[in-house]
């Protein structure tokens, strides 16, 4: 089994360069994604949940995914979380995620932490200019997460922006790799290539 690492700013690329290695090898790919393990709001009223930092390491239940990544690892299936964007919260919903020979684990924040850089066989960092980041996520939340724009504006202002210089872009010296585009012909190649081989060994 091999695990995937792929890290980036909000919009940078990392959902592109995740769905096309997962099309590339399908049945044989696996994807845990960190946004689905931040941390139950059960406690929270609804316009509290929406000042919450999801952007800060602390957001996420890292425990919950060592533990399950761990259980994938030992080719154990895991129930793992699914988090309601509208509702700024965990759902009561699981999915069943299976063990496969590939697994890969998306999120901004998935090199921040040494515990699951150690469980990592390569990590990636997709990076993308500030305005380019901002423009698809404004795109992205408004269409798909239910936002409105000045929510998005406020929120990349005070949390995301911030978050992004003082935890996720250092992360990008922990990579093995940097793209500069989900998009990148020759890095997409590069990852795709040592896969199979480490596929063809096992």
């Amino acid at each position: 089994m091999i695990v995937i690492g792929i890290a980036g700013g909000t919009g940078s690329g990392k959902s592109t360069f995740t769905n096309r290695l997962k099309e590339e090898f399908q049945d044989q790919v696996a994807v845990l994604y960190h946004d689905n393990y931040y941390q139950a709001q059960d406690n929270l009223p609804f316009e509290e949940r929406k000042k919450v930092n999801y952007d800060h390491p602390d957001a996420f239940e890292t425990e919950l995914l060592l533990k399950q990544l761990k259980e994938l690892k030992e080719g154990k299936a895991i129930q793992c979380p699914v988090y309601d964007y509208s509702q700024h919260n965990r759902s009561k919903e699981v999915t069943v995620v299976e063990p496969r020979p590939v697994i890969l684990l998306e999120g901004i924040l998935v090199l921040a932490d040494s515990r699951l850089r150690e469980l990592l066989d390569i990590k990636i960092y997709v990076e993308a200019d500030a305005d380019e980041r901002i423009l698809r996520r404004v795109i992205r939340d408004v269409k798909e997460r239910g936002r409105d724009i000045e929510g998005v504006a406020k929120q990349y202002l005070t949390t995301v922006k911030p978050m992004h210089y003082l935890y996720v872009e250092p992360t990008r010296a922990l990579a093995d790799i940097v793209i500069n585009s989900g998009m990148n012909e020759i890095a997409f190649w590069l990852v795709k290539t040592n896969i199979s081989k480490i596929l063809e060994i096992e």
